[in-house]
């Protein structure tokens, strides 16, 4: 019977074109791995969401408190089982100037605000439109971000105190010299050859989380007077209250957030839905784009009410989640309980914890994230593409990923453009049904990038009364299309002759038709069921033709 619900339950989610979950993955073994991946996630979540608080220029609570309420939500309802969600560099860089000028309240109003536009993204399905990004772009992103997260963590190599601005920067204090220095480089060392080694030994226990508890250990049992956890905030505190911003209900206050919104809003679904398809090729699942709007949504409408800065996925805490083994929802609910009770009762001893240990683990993050591969084939793909890769890379890293992100689209969809605007030719034969009448074949599609050399293509001087425009193995895309047919067909009206069509597809027949392009000449054609030749009349568009 419980059985049958579950299945009925799937089928529903399935015919919502939502993630279903699958029962059978909740294995006594595949629960410890994921409460054990939790736990190592929620150990390098801490110093990421303070610093990341540091960075919007509110108290270390405001980003944890964040990291919790994201991360909890989004793995309960998310689209993709296994994905971390969290304060983030990304939003945090935004949000600066908003709590500089206005103050955190203001930027509660906007995360609550942001919430709800993802919410509308997901609830009018906006997230598969995820699919127009290209391979290339996928490619830069996943360097881009493993560059920044190799940033964000050079800032633990510079005095304690000095974290204020890590992110996507340097803070420009002082760096670590002397023996501070070497055993900070020994720690990260250790770690990064136990998170290397392990594995080949045994994988009982995530590696991650073996190398932060076994440097750790080194650390507090030897007495090293090493960075650590506390020293960039203390991360004790309560649970999180509710509390509705303190702004003015004004249209005022609207203008001020809405612009932060739109922008938050954007960056937080782009990340996560890059994230998203990210850890679906890893894990050889796929997620609801859709469902993970309304997920990241429903998180940041919360957060807002409860004191936190928003987030969205993170892709260094999910590849640290999925290499450690995490496969279901029970991964994320515990990071996100874990990160609770280290906020409650727990933080004496995670302050305790060597920033090393982590360091070590971001950098394990950023040798598997980086797309080593993207180098070995630079010389073997097309030059464009090669040039979105580096360019989509460098935008991430010099501005945020969603200008990486629209750059790096519109570089490919103007070059795909191109490309496409250079394939249209034509053959030229005399017609077998029509005697007298003289053919041409288009080859390639009619767009507005191919409109001009489709009208170098034709000779309405030397053609007979007669000419016939076959599209069967082209297209009709859009209105620039439609206007060069007409312009064509005018030179030839001019001439006293006669242009028709042939072989349109169902698609273009409709979009001529609509336009009042086309009257049918002859008898349909049985196999397209379309009208096999169509004379055209000009001045549909009022050209004066």
């Amino acid at each position: 019977m419980v059985r049958s619900t579950f299945a009925a339950f799937a089928d529903r989610l399935g015919a919502q074109g939502l993630s279903q979950p699958d029962f059978k993955a909740y294995t006594p073994a595949q629960i410890k791995t994921d409460l054990l991946a939790g736990l190592t996630v929620a150990l390098a979540l801490v110093p990421e969401a303070v610093a990341f608080a540091f960075v919007a220029h509110v108290h270390p609570l405001v980003g944890l408190y964040a990291a919790f309420i994201v991360g909890l939500v989004t793995a309960l309802i998310g689209g993709r089982p296994g994905m971390i969600s969290g304060a983030t560099g990304a939003l945090a860089v935004v949000m600066v100037s908003l709590v500089a000028v206005h103050g955190v309240e203001y930027l509660f109003a906007t995360v609550v605000l942001m919430g709800i536009l993802q919410l509308l993204a997901g609830i009018f399905r906006l997230g598969k439109f995820i699919r127009l990004v290209p391979h290339p772009v996928m490619l830069g992103f996943v360097n881009g971000l493993a560059i920044v997260i190799f940033l964000a963590q050079l800032t633990q190599f510079q005095v304690p105190g000095s974290g204020e601005a890590a992110g996507h920067g340097m803070s420009g204090g002082q760096w670590l010299s002397g023996m501070p220095l070497v055993w900070m480089l020994a720690l990260v060392g250790l770690t990064m050859v136990i998170i290397w080694g392990l594995p080949k030994i045994t994988k009982i226990i995530p590696a991650p989380l073996a190398g932060i508890g076994i440097v750790a250990a080194v650390v507090i049992g030897f007495g090293l007077d090493v960075p650590r956890v506390g020293d960039l905030a203390s991360i004790k505190g309560g649970l999180p209250e509710f509390h509705v911003p303190s702004v003015p209900l004004t249209a005022e206050t609207l203008k001020i957030i809405l612009p932060y919104a739109l922008i938050l809003a954007a960056i937080g679904l782009i990340e996560s839905l890059l994230t998203l398809n990210l850890v679906g090729e890893m894990t050889n699942k796929r997620g609801g784009a859709s469902q993970e709007c309304v997920a990241q949504g429903t998180a940041n409408l919360i957060t807002g009410f409860f004191g936190g800065m928003g987030g969205c996925a993170m892709i260094g805490q999910s590849m640290i989640n999925v290499k450690s083994g995490g496969r279901t929802r029970v991964s994320g609910i515990s990071a996100a309980l874990f990160l609770l009770a280290f906020i409650l009762v727990g933080s004496s001893l995670i302050e305790q914890i060597p920033l090393a240990a982590l360091v070590g683990v971001m950098f394990m993050v950023v040798i598997g994230t980086f797309a080593w591969n993207s180098l070995r084939i630079m010389t073997r793909i097309p030059l464009t593409d090669a040039v979105v890769i580096v360019l989509v890379t460098g935008v991430t890293v010099a501005y945020d990923l969603a200008t990486a992100v629209v750059v790096g689209v519109i570089v490919s969809a103007l070059a795909y453009a191109w490309n496409n605007a250079r394939r249209i030719h034509v053959i030229e034969r005399d017609s077998v049904r029509t005697p007298g009448a003289h053919v041409y074949e288009i080859e390639g599609p009619l767009f507005f990038g191919s409109t001009d050399k489709f009208a170098e293509l034709f000779h309405p001087e030397s053609d007979p009364d007669v000419v016939i425009v076959d599209f069967m193995r082209s297209r009709v895309v859009d209105q620039s299309a439609l206007q060069a047919i007409e312009d064509l067909a005018a030179k030839y009206q001019a001439l006293g002759k006669t242009l028709r069509l042939r072989h349109l597809s169902r698609d273009c027949h409709k979009l001529l038709a609509k336009a009042g392009q086309l009257m049918v000449d002859s008898d349909d054609d049985p196999d397209y069921e379309l009208a096999v030749d169509y004379s055209v009349r000009t001045g549909a568009f009022g050209s004066g033709h």
